[in-house]
């Protein structure tokens, strides 16, 4: 295997080297002069778009492609001599490491794909959710590797599937054109119009900006690069820790208050998605009404959980007659020693000892049982 060890001016001079470019083999050689052979990302030429510019920033985290070239063509005898080829193509076939999906047929999901890691995700992938449910694992391992970060098998599986609903997914999304909303639901969601700011960066349609398309490629593929990077190093240095406060806190919520409605924090986190995911996981989604958290100001928070994470609907409301109320009067009103105060809206309050919250909560949960009956 390989070739006999030869100078650099040698390889250099030989027919291959010419045929093939000096971009196709690694300048620098190994002690045995033996040239390494770059890897070929295909990708289209002309107008870029997000996903194929995650795609091919992903593809150069794994070792075996970090230093490979990427050329643009829709050339098919060009694209044949790629070691692997996204959004472009009209083919896809991990084992021959095509990753198309424009081509009639092609109706691949994440959860088509990886049914035991999700079985409700049904946006239709694109180049850039191709390649992660293939790779995403060891480009997130890559990634975290950069900051001396080694995730546990539980924390990789979890930042894989919060980075994909957090960033990919939304990148797939639109650049199939699927609508954001279904029966009045949003099927996914907008959280960094990534695509638009990429869409940006290519040439307007009487730009006189001689400046090359493969240069300005390049500038999405480090402006994805950058903000996936971002994702997924918050992801394990600030979303995980948090989901392990809030997934702590659930699984032991009945020592805390016994019907398991109210839910003390050991920390303040961010919660809500949190608290949904594992709901789901534990197979008690709606049972959680109250969170209890510490406040900054040394008082106690009592928020009502919201019927979906961005909503101000709760589950449970807060005493209807403590809204807008605060301090001494709401004290009056409400019977509760520290009560601080009670949002207009009732979706959060107040007190500034434990016992204190847990009793405005627990008075709430009264009250909304006796309105129900």
């Amino acid at each position: 295997m390989g070739m006999p060890p030869r100078d650099r001016k040698a390889i250099q001079s030989d027919p291959l080297w010419n045929l093939c470019g000096a971009g196709r083999f690694n300048t620098m050689v190994s002690e045995n002069k033996i040239p390494r052979v770059l890897k070929r990302i295909g990708t289209h030429n002309g107008v870029f778009h997000c996903d194929e510019a995650l795609a091919c920033f992903m593809i150069k985290q794994l070792p075996q492609y970090e230093d490979a070239e990427i050329i643009r063509t829709r050339d098919q005898n060009i694209l044949k001599t790629c070691d692997i080829v996204v959004d472009v193509g009209a083919e896809y076939d991990a084992e021959r490491q095509r990753f198309d999906h424009h081509q009639r047929g092609f109706e691949e999901t994440f959860s088509t794909v990886l049914p035991n890691a999700a079985s409700n995700k049904s946006i239709k992938l694109s180049s850039a959710g191709l390649i992660y449910v293939h790779y995403g694992m060891e480009v997130i391992t890559s990634v975290l590797k950069k900051i001396n970060y080694a995730p546990t098998t539980e924390c990789l599986k979890a930042i894989f599937l919060a980075v994909y609903e957090g960033f990919v997914e939304e990148l797939d999304a639109i650049d199939n054109g699927i609508p954001m909303y279904s029966d009045g639901f949003p099927r996914y969601r907008i959280n960094t119009h990534l695509s638009a700011r990429v869409h940006r960066l290519n040439p307007e349609w009487n730009s006189e900006n001689q400046q090359s398309m493969d240069e300005l490629f390049q500038k999405a593929i480090n402006l994805v690069g950058s903000e996936f990077t971002d994702k997924v190093i918050e992801a394990a240095t600030v979303w995980w820790p948090a989901r392990e406060i809030v997934k702590s806190a659930i699984t032991n919520r009945k020592n805390f208050y016994s019907s398991g409605e109210i839910v003390k924090l050991g920390e303040r986190c961010p919660w809500k998605d949190h608290l949904f995911a594992i709901e789901d996981e534990l197979g008690i989604s709606g049972e959680i009404k109250f969170m209890i958290f510490h406040d900054p100001n040394d008082s106690w928070r009592i928020q009502g959980v919201p019927i979906q994470s961005d909503s101000f609907i709760c589950r449970v409301f807060l005493h209807k007659d403590w809204r807008a109320a605060r301090d001494e009067k709401l004290q009056e009103i409400s019977g509760i020693e520290g009560a601080i105060f009670c949002h207009s809206s009732g979706f959060i309050g107040g007190n500034t000892t434990l016992e204190g919250a847990l009793k405005m909560a627990i008075k709430s949960l009264e009250a909304a049982a006796i309105d129900r009956d």
